[in-house]
């Protein structure tokens, strides 16, 4: 089917079309729009802010100068979100009460013509391609349904696609169908004139997130670490000129399943102990952006957030597990990176959740990526730690070598870890052993390495391995049960 296009004269519509299909630009001259009589609610000096969340939710302000008539009437605001919860609307001017309020989303398109018009009946002009001569018809239009049936008199057709000019004639536009989403309120204004007029709502739609990239230097042990702001507006509505802040952190909605305990994170955080300057909302963070930008319909924008060059960062190869067992093969240890978002390590910044991506030079400076992973929202002081990969020539093996039982509640396990590095340099690897579970106590026994205990019923030891060599980790924990 082809484009056509729609010109709107003051007493009637034209669709020029060989059938029915959307049209790229729709253009309504003031001739058919309310002018200031009809319509004292026409805006003026329109000024935006969009506060945005991380899930597809936006709270908007738009105040504008609006003219009341004294006593009842119609303010219609056109240029609202086509995503816009009715429900959560407020609307604010001095003496002026609500009525009633009606949201029209219906928008003016040449399909939207038609599919109006079905029942009823239209012009149909036909040019002669030949002599240019235009011959005009009445029908009636009897169905949209995949293409345009029409009756003529005692005939039933069907607009062909043929590429014969034609055009459709509508009288008149529907009263439903408006060129923007509009918001029309039905008001009792205690007296007329110009009033400033606050309307805030939520709406769908509109959504941000955080990309980070990190340049990584492992000589140096630091990295140029950038966060970027990636706005979305999927609405069909634009929002020119508009202040912007991001919301970081979870806000709760009604009937939303916030069900933490099911989220897989390969990034490990501590939890952070240090206030960063960015403005709170309750306690999530606010991250304005500076100035004002302009957010149109359907568009992806990006907006840079942090920069923090010459971060302490380093490289980290690491080996987790839970419980015991013995495995026939190797496995390859962790590659990550680990830093600190402190403001000593050259960061101080809380950073919303988002992907970081790892980038390292190559012999001839050239950055290449490494690796990335997710991060959830972190607050400022806190150590990370992102797995970029694996390592597929540092190695651990863990093997059982017995499991003793000393009583009805009390058993020891014995383990060996044999890490082996097959590079040229020596390497320093992270062995990270979980031993217990909910109402069993650990304890260690022995061990070939110092261990340390961050938490209940984990040990982690630092072993270092020399080049193209093997170290064994051994290691003794008893386990007692509760019950």
């Amino acid at each position: 089917m082809k484009s056509f296009w729609i010109g709107i004269m003051p007493k009637a519509v034209l669709v020029s079309t060989t059938a029915l299909i959307t049209a790229s630009l729709l253009s309504i001259p003031d001739a058919l729009a309310q002018d200031g009589d009809e319509n004292p609610a026409a805006a003026q000096g329109q000024d935006l802010s969009l506060t945005i969340y991380n899930n597809n939710l936006a709270l908007i302000r738009d105040q504008r100068v609006i003219r009341y008539r004294n006593g009842r009437s119609v303010v219609e605001l056109p240029g609202v979100s086509s995503q816009i919860q009715a429900p959560t609307v407020t609307f604010e001017a001095d003496g002026v009460g609500i009525i009633e309020q009606n949201f029209d989303y219906d928008l003016l398109t040449p399909s939207k013509l038609m599919e109006k018009a079905v029942g009823k009946t239209v012009r149909i002009v036909r040019t002669n391609p030949a002599t240019g001569k235009e011959t005009t018809e009445r029908v009636k239009i009897l169905s949209v349904n995949n293409g345009v049936v029409i009756q003529a008199g005692d005939r039933i057709e069907v607009l062909r696609d043929d590429n014969l000019p034609t055009r459709v004639i509508f009288d008149q536009i529907p009263d439903n169908l408006r060129a923007n989403p509009t918001l029309s309120v039905v008001v009792d204004s205690a007296r007329s004139g110009r009033k400033p007029t606050s309307l805030t709502y939520l709406s769908g739609g509109l959504g941000w997130r955080a990309d980070y990239v990190a340049l990584f230097d492992e000589d140096k042990e630091e990295m140029d670490f950038q966060g970027w702001v990636t706005l979305t507006n999927s609405t069909e509505t634009s929002f020119d000129n508009a202040r912007v802040q991001m919301v970081a952190g979870e806000v709760a909605r009604a009937n939303q399943n916030n069900n933490r305990n099911n989220r897989r994170n390969p990034s490990r955080i501590s939890g952070g102990i240090e206030a960063t300057d960015e403005e709170r909302l309750g306690d999530n963070y606010l991250y304005p952006l500076e100035g004002r930008t302009s957010v149109a319909s359907r568009q992806t924008k990006q907006v840079a957030f942090v920069n923090a060059p010459k971060a302490k960062a380093s490289k980290d190869y690491e080996y987790q597990v839970g419980g015991f067992q013995t495995l026939p093969e190797p496995q390859n240890v962790d590659v990550r990176i680990a830093f600190s978002n402190s403001k000593a390590a050259g960061l101080g910044a809380a950073l919303p959740k988002g992907i970081v991506r790892v980038y390292t030079k190559d012999s001839l400076g050239r950055a290449q990526f490494i690796g990335e992973d997710n991060i959830t929202h972190i607050a400022g002081g806190s150590d990370l730690s992102l797995k970029i990969g694996e390592a597929f020539d540092v190695t651990v093996q863990p093997a059982v070598k017995s499991n003793r039982t000393i009583s009805k509640k009390i058993t020891e396990t014995a383990m060996a870890y044999t890490i082996r590095n097959a590079k040229s340099e020596p390497v320093k690897v992270t062995i990270r052993q979980r031993a217990g579970w909910r109402g069993v106590e650990t304890s260690i026994v022995k061990e070939s390495e110092e261990s340390r205990n961050p938490s209940v019923n984990n040990y982690v030891w630092e072993v270092d391995v020399p080049a193209e060599g093997e170290t064994i980790l051994t290691f003794t924990i008893r386990s007692k049960s509760r019950w």
